[in-house]
């Protein structure tokens, strides 16, 4: 047996450990480790999904194989009929599904990094070829480049995360309109977009979600793991054109979405008040650790509309700066490739969680 060719050189995703794992690495405790490395909530879910995990009634059943219920319920959440939305294991399931269907050998996806890693790793996995439009020094999208490729490529998808993962940057309306009006399908991954909404309804004030049903060449796709604090249970949705969705109901695994991750959706999409409430303490948090962030000479700010924050390490490697953190019990994100070999991710936190990081950090000038 032979495994496939494109596997020889295939790069591997790096993901985040989880507590039990990092422990014992460390040799600490859970409590006495400052885990902003994920970009996980630390608020974690709303105590309404706890109390329905515990009184599931069917976790022997297999779930409903359309996630009939849950749709229903997205389709009121996210204002857009039930009919555009397909549920997903996480949002990350969902990329690969689109990438799967639609990528022939060799067909070209654009990505412009730096961004999230899953959507080279799925259009890699899928025999697919990436087109690269690297982003401006300020994390802002080029544009011109992204325009140039379409016209020069002619790629299939071009993936677009709003906020931006790892820096927070948001592209303007006008930025997303022009990128709508190419010969390509635009998959706009909104993971972080209820942290940018000002006017704090979830995301649902700035999300392009509604535009589906008008736009033949727009997907959203969404997530409970930030907002609704759910990383663990990998729930998430997508709004998709309606040419599209045939195909994916055929191509997608049939129990995709598991009883406790539908259930714990659902009970999130009941108690909407507090989870917003625990985005707004985030937000805030975001504007705080920000400013205090500031007060280390040896990093650079990036502003952010996510729930994190990147910073340019001015004065001594990344990853020594990451390792000396680590050793400190607190865990930031850094990343082996070459264009963020020299940066940091860190995760907002709880406002303790703020004071500990900056703690550690002041002791290393």
């Amino acid at each position: 047996m032979k495994i496939a060719s494109r596997f020889e050189n295939f790069p591997p995703y790096t993901p985040i450990e989880p507590f039990e794992v990092l422990s014992a690495r460390l040799g600490r405790s859970p409590q006495d480790i400052i885990k902003l490395d994920a970009n996980e909530n630390p608020y974690g879910p709303s105590p309404r999904v706890r109390t329905a995990l515990a009184e599931m009634p069917f976790p022997h059943i297999y779930p409903d194989p359309e996630s009939r219920e849950l749709r229903a319920a997205l389709s009121t959440f996210a204002g857009i009929s039930e009919e555009y939305i397909l549920a997903g294991a996480g949002a990350d399931e969902l990329i690969d599904l689109v990438v799967r269907v639609l990528l022939e050998a060799g067909d070209r996806v654009i990505n412009c990094p730096p961004t999230f890693g899953m959507y080279s790793f799925d259009t890699l996995l899928n025999a697919g070829s990436l087109v690269e439009i690297v982003r401006n020094a300020d994390f802002s999208l080029n544009l011109p480049a992204i325009c140039k490729a379409v016209r020069e490529f002619k790629p299939k998808i071009l993936f677009l995360t709003t906020p931006n993962n790892p820096d927070g940057n948001f592209p303007s309306p006008a930025e997303i309109d022009t990128l709508l009006n190419l010969p390509v399908l635009v998959v706009i991954d909104e993971a972080y977009i209820e942290f940018a909404d000002t006017e704090h309804s979830l995301g649902r004030s700035i999300s392009r979600i509604k535009q589906v049903p008008e736009k033949k060449n727009l997907v959203i796709l969404r997530t409970f793991s930030k907002w609704a604090g759910l990383a663990g249970l990998r729930i998430g949705y997508g709004a998709f054109p309606r040419w599209l969705m045939p195909t994916l109901w055929k191509a997608k695994q049939p129990y995709n979405v598991n009883v406790a991750a539908s259930t714990a959706a659902m009970a999130s999409l009941a108690d909407l008040d507090y989870l917003s409430n625990n985005v707004k303490k985030i937000q805030m948090e975001r504007e705080r650790l920000s400013n205090r962030l500031k007060e280390i000479p040896f990093l650079k700010v990036f502003p952010s509309q996510a729930n994190f924050i990147l910073c340019q390490v001015l004065d001594r490697p990344g990853i020594e700066l990451k390792n000396n953190l680590a050793a400190r019990g607190v865990l930031v994100r850094h990343y082996q490739s070459a264009l963020l070999s020299n940066y940091i991710r860190i995760s907002v936190g709880k406002p303790g969680d703020t004071d500990v990081i900056i703690s550690a950090l002041k002791e290393m000038i």
